[in-house]
């Protein structure tokens, strides 16, 4: 029967799944969380669920919870049109435009179907960029590569006077990403998670691994995927910041349930290179009646890196040593790197299995710290498999059950990404997966042996990690008041970013000098920070560093100088001590704070805004922070600084913790913060106890210039 005179639809709606196809390409929109769709688009073929961040659609909450009549959810509806169709998910409402011309310059027709999103108001959030009339733009820009991959450049018009946060941790003061421009990979000390929050009312993540960059300039936003096989984001409304972290949680996976050891303070030096040594730092906790969580045997404990086990000359008795610690009420966690030495007795056989990263040309080596040595490509899930098995064998049994993933990005020696190829595909096409399942290794590992209490430390995430039990720290930054800035920057923008789980290297990582009174004082403001921080831990490579040889003779990696409270002299030490205290006092408000985290997906560190966004101003303050909703945060991020100003939101009566002086909302005041005080500030009252706990025995500057 001839159809040439029956209408033709624009689109084909599938339930609630519209789907578009033209001009070779599928484009597929369907909803994907309360207030929520994906997108996603290819080239000649169909679309596929790779999930890479975002959870199955069966394991998202969708619409109210409630159906309609024959199972519909009264939350979704689609209304098709002659131009295409209206898809309605909650408050976020899509439209689909189709147009078909005669395009003259190619004598053929074209067509194309635009997208536009829109809250329950009627706002347009977002659309995507329209054709330009004789430019010919496209919004969703596919480019062939060879191999049967795809180089994509998604470009959207979005309000010019928006304001953007989330995206990870890069390290950088800026809060507001508008106009920003972002490298969609990861590097030591930076990771690449990407999703965005805007205050015009919408999140959006970009729901592709692939090594790329993110631009958000006035007159438009792109997202760029080197190689790829399809276009694919995802797209929520929100109220307010709380409903679209919520919502984003939803899809990308809830934090677990921080555990109690996650709490309190954790110790850690480069490098305790013995147990003996390890030990009598924990027991002289207990001697001082200093609290303490966990204690950690960093890395080089192994014979080889890769071998993935102690070395038997300096940790003669592993099992012994943790049952000490367990007996003084500490943890041990200990360094799990993804490198194998090409010396390793593992090597040869996950050459042989292919359970290596593999260079595309040149040599076989991905870095040379203390040696040559390949990545692990956990990316194969027999490769995630036996790491676990290996770390089960040589670390869980013996008690050990928190793990320190390091070099999570990972760090090639050089940071050529087209260089290397994983089971999943090239390093350009899925190379900012690499962490997530670094951690995810550990997780279906200790989780399938019946462990219902993970933490482990990382050095790197991307979307969807904080589902596997990622502490994310921020790398190896240096020991300067200008880095410790950038930590706050860095520590809010996560916690939009999904991950709520952060921490930094107290002191900061590299060459802060334990002599050294300028070192003092950044350490002290630094450990201030730490104090109302996620999590709270000591770490640092230290100077003077210390030599080590075995027994025979031979060299081992050399180890840090002293890194404990006690390092930096007595009047330093006071003020330790007492901020170490508090953060015991803390313990029950951080525990609830953390379960906001895992049941509701909310930000343990958070920026202002995040609870106030009535407030203009609040979108604004880059150099402080809200612990959970009633702590505000302002830490001393100058050197030789005794007083800062603190700007405290509207729609709140705020108490100085230090002093008990109560402020309204709405005005910026003049704090004043001694060497042994960081303002803090107390949201209506809340938290009564630790008033005056900011304050101390130590005199102003005492322990520093």
């Amino acid at each position: 029967m001839s159809t040439a005179n029956q209408p033709v639809q624009p689109v084909h709606v599938d339930g609630t799944r519209v789907v578009w196809r033209g001009d070779g390409e599928t484009l597929v929109v369907e909803p994907w969380g309360r207030d929520a769709v994906r997108v996603r688009a290819t080239l000649m073929g169909d679309v596929v669920d790779s999930d890479h961040a975002l959870l199955p659609l069966d394991e998202v909450p969708s619409g109210t919870g409630a159906e309609g009549a024959g199972g519909a959810d009264p939350a979704v509806r689609v209304e098709t049109r002659d131009d295409g169709a209206t898809l309605v998910v909650g408050g976020l409402r899509v439209e689909l435009r189709v147009t078909t011309w005669f395009h003259e310059p190619t004598g053929y027709e074209r067509s194309r179907c635009e997208l536009a999103f829109y809250d329950r108001e009627g706002h347009l959030l977002l659309r995507e960029h329209d054709r330009g009339g004789s430019l010919d733009l496209q919004a969703r820009r596919f480019r062939p590569r060879l191999g049967g991959d795809l180089e994509l450049t998604a470009s959207f018009e979005s309000d010019p006077d928006e304001k953007l946060y989330g995206m990870g941790q890069y390290q950088q003061h800026v809060l507001d990403l508008k106009g920003s421009t972002f490298e969609l990979a990861h590097r030591n000390s930076q990771a690449s998670v990407p999703f965005v929050l805007s205050s015009a009312g919408y999140g959006f993540l970009w729901n592709d691994p692939a090594i790329g960059r993110a631009t958000f300039a006035r007159n438009r936003t792109e997202w760029y995927a080197e190689t790829t096989r399809q276009l694919d984001y995802w797209v929520t409304a929100g109220e307010t910041p709380a409903a679209i972290t919520r919502a984003y949680a939803d899809a990308t996976g809830h934090a677990p349930m921080m555990p109690e050891r996650g709490l309190g303070f954790w110790q850690c030096k480069l490098r305790y290179w013995n147990a003996d040594q390890l030990l009598e730092v924990a027991r002289e906790h207990r001697r001082r009646g200093l609290p303490l969580d966990v204690i950690v045997a960093d890395f080089f404990h192994w014979p080889r890196m890769g071998d993935y086990r102690f070395e038997d000359e300096f940790w003669p008795d592993p099992a012994a040593t943790v049952d000490e610690l367990r007996d003084l009420g500490v943890e041990l966690m200990v360094s799990v790197w993804p490198q194998v030495s090409l010396e390793s007795e593992n090597y040869s056989h996950l050459r042989r299995e292919n359970l290596l990263v593999r260079a595309e040309r040149g040599l076989d080596v991905h870095m040379s710290f203390e040696g040559p040595s390949g990545f692990l490509d956990v990316t194969n899930p027999e490769a995630r498999r036996w790491l676990w098995e290996t770390c089960r064998r040589n670390y869980s049994a013996h008690g050990i059950r928190t793990f320190w993933l390091d070099e999570a990005e990972p760090e090639y020696g050089v940071y050529d990404f087209d260089a290397y190829r994983y089971h999943l595909g090239s390093n350009l096409r899925v190379g900012n997966l690499y962490p997530q399942l670094f951690a995810r290794a550990f997780w279906d590992g200790q989780r399938a042996d019946g462990e219902e209490e993970v933490v482990n430390l990382v050095r790197c995430a991307w979307a969807g990690s904080q589902r596997y039990g990622a502490l994310v720290w921020s790398g190896d930054i240096s020991s300067t008041f200008d880095d410790m800035a950038r930590q706050v920057t860095a520590g809010i923008h996560m916690g939009v970013a999904g991950i709520p789980w952060f921490t930094t290297d107290i002191g900061g990582f590299h060459r802060g000098d334990v002599a050294d009174p300028a070192f003092h004082e950044l350490l002290v403001r630094w450990f201030q920070l730490g104090t109302f921080s996620p999590v709270m831990r000591l770490h640092g490579d230290r100077l003077p560093y210390e030599d080590v040889t075995a027994a025979d003779g031979s060299r081992r990696l050399r180890s840090g100088g002293p890194n404990e409270l006690w390092s930096f002299g007595d009047e330093v030490y006071r003020v330790l001590e007492r901020y170490v205290h508090l953060r015991e006092t803390l313990r029950p408000y951080v525990r609830e704070v953390m379960r906001a985290a895992h049941t509701d997906g909310q930000p343990v560190m958070r920026g202002l805004f995040h609870d106030f966004p009535g407030d203009a101003l609040a979108w604004d303050v880059a150099d402080q922070f809200l612990l959970g909703a009633d702590v505000l945060v302002a830490p001393v991020v100058e050197a030789g600084a005794r007083e800062r100003d603190v700007y405290l939101p509207a729609g709140a009566r705020w108490t100085d913790a230090a002093t008990g002086q109560v402020h309204d909302g709405g005005r910026t005041v003049r704090a004043h913060a001694p060497l042994d005080v960081v303002p803090v500030f107390l949201r209506d009252g809340a938290l009564p106890h630790l008033v005056g706990r900011t304050t101390g025995a130590v005199a102003p500057g005492a322990a520093g210039p």
